[in-house]
């Protein structure tokens, strides 16, 4: 198997399944461990929306029965996970961080729920999220922003938009979590809280049930504790039957080989120094330890000449999502008498103001640019950089003018992958991160060396949480 990122027993994906394997532990004491953690940290953290205790506690005594019994649903069977609260589960609410939708209840269940919820995994509850998942840095003026559990001293963001999923996950009231991604709403909150998170090729995974901020953008994707867990979620997302993804976890075959084969022979592009000067100093000082580690691992590492600045890339899936947006969601934010975030509500507006010769242009921009960039990628296996410019800033510091997704959106407009890691602490005591990037479809490669890196550093513990 490959080796699992040291953590607290029985806090990843892996690590529970094969206590319930061995019986070691069971669903119904898991679960229980987790609600009393909610119940103790979430008034601080905030990270949770709402939390179905009797319904997890019912299905994780239903899980024991059948783990005793000896049916396996999965690696997933019994693990418990928080659900971004876009996902529709019917009937439930689903509030999309928004006021004015807390009676909004689904009438449907997603069809990513419902795939994890076959796989046996168990809904702890609903975690907030950016006002209409609309912003990357995490906060939300009605219903409360997430608290970044690796400074409790000032409130610094968690990033956005899956802010409570990646709390939850970082600070161990989850062992892993469902998000959404955009522009980076599931790498940069992974990034700022010092997790995992996968952004998923955009069109891979359903997006029946979900609640849409721009239909041509929107990605699921999964946060985590580890490399291993990502991808455990994603199998299951990705539709895969629980003893097929059984099968290859336990001989170490499909998918789950890349997790072992290392680095050697890779040819990895790196930032340019254009694009290094976005970055601040801590942020440049872990990647390039991070590079100097795949350099040792038998990666080359060579600068990477983008044929679109990130920042062009960057802004062009802003318009593309702030278009889409305002179809989406314009109506609530035009109605003065509606108890909406005034941050969101400045960018949502400003998709009304594209005419349809800006938004059918930047489409028809974009296949060309693809088109650019793949030829460029030509002779890479991947690209590295930083999944953000700065680790977590105090919320009052905060731009809400600006954009945190400087290296994360052009991906999202590329209609590429990628894949956030932790790779170290800085000085001020705060995650650093790195993300992979790769081409559509091709997860495998991001996880693969992501799994690599994992290996080689160590690990960047646990925010201190009294």
């Amino acid at each position: 198997m490959p080796k699992s990122k040291k953590l607290y027993p029985l806090s990843t994906i892996h690590g529970l399944y094969q206590g319930y394997q061995t019986g070691s532990s069971k669903p119904s004491v898991v679960v229980r461990n987790y609600l009393d953690e909610i119940e103790r940290l979430n008034p601080r953290l905030k990270a949770y929306q709402e939390v179905w205790a009797d319904t997890a506690m019912e299905m994780a005594v239903a899980a024991d029965k059948e783990l005793a019994a000896g049916y396996s649903k999965g690696p997933l069977h019994g693990v418990p996970y928080a659900l971004k609260d876009i996902f529709h589960v019917k009937g439930k609410v689903t509030t999309c961080g928004s006021a004015a939708m807390l009676d909004n209840v689904a009438d449907t269940t997603s069809t990513v729920v419902e795939r994890l919820t076959t796989a046996g995994s168990i809904i702890l509850g609903k975690t907030k999220t950016v006002e209409c998942a609309f912003g990357g840095w995490g906060t939300n003026q009605k219903l409360g922003t997430p608290v970044n559990p690796w400074d409790l001293n000032a409130h610094r963001i968690p990033g956005g938009s899956s802010s409570g999923t990646a709390v939850a996950v970082a600070a161990n009231i989850a062992p892993c979590g469902m998000g959404s991604d955009t522009g980076g709403s599931v790498r940069l909150p992974a990034a700022y809280c010092g997790v995992v998170g996968l952004k998923v090729t955009a069109g891979r995974l359903p997006l029946h049930g979900v609640m849409p901020l721009s239909q041509t953008l929107d990605t699921p994707g999964p946060i985590a504790q580890t490399v291993l867990d990502c991808l455990i979620m994603f199998d299951v997302l990705d539709g895969r039957e629980g003893w097929q993804i059984r099968q290859d976890l336990e001989k170490d075959d499909g998918i789950y080989a890349l997790l072992s084969r290392g680095v050697s022979g890779l040819r990895l592009g790196c930032l340019n120094e254009r694009e290094r000067l976005k970055c601040s100093d801590d942020i440049l000082a872990s990647y390039d330890m991070a590079l100097d580690r795949l350099r040792v691992m038998g990666a080359e590492i060579i600068a990477f000449e983008n044929p679109v600045s990130y920042g062009d890339l960057a802004d062009d899936n802003g318009l593309i999502t702030a278009v889409e947006a305002f179809y989406n969601h314009g109506y609530l934010y035009k109605n003065p008498d509606l108890p909406m975030d005034e941050d969101v509500r400045a960018r949502m507006l400003s998709g009304g103001r594209y005419n349809a010769h800006d938004y059918f242009g930047v489409l028809q921009q974009r296949k060309e640019t693809i088109r650019r960039f793949d030829e460029s990628m030509r002779g890479f296996d991947a690209l590295v950089m930083p999944s953000s410019t700065s680790t977590a800033p105090i919320l009052t510091e905060v731009d809400q003018a600006i954009s945190p997704g400087h290296f994360t959106r052009p991906f999202n407009f590329l209609e590429m992958c990628g894949l956030s890691l932790p790779i170290d602490l800085a000085d001020d005591g705060l995650p650093t991160s790195l993300q992979i990037v790769g081409r559509a479809y091709d997860e495998g490669i991001c996880l693969r060396i992501g799994a690599a890196l994992e290996r080689d550093l160590e690990p960047i513990g646990w925010p201190d949480i009294p």
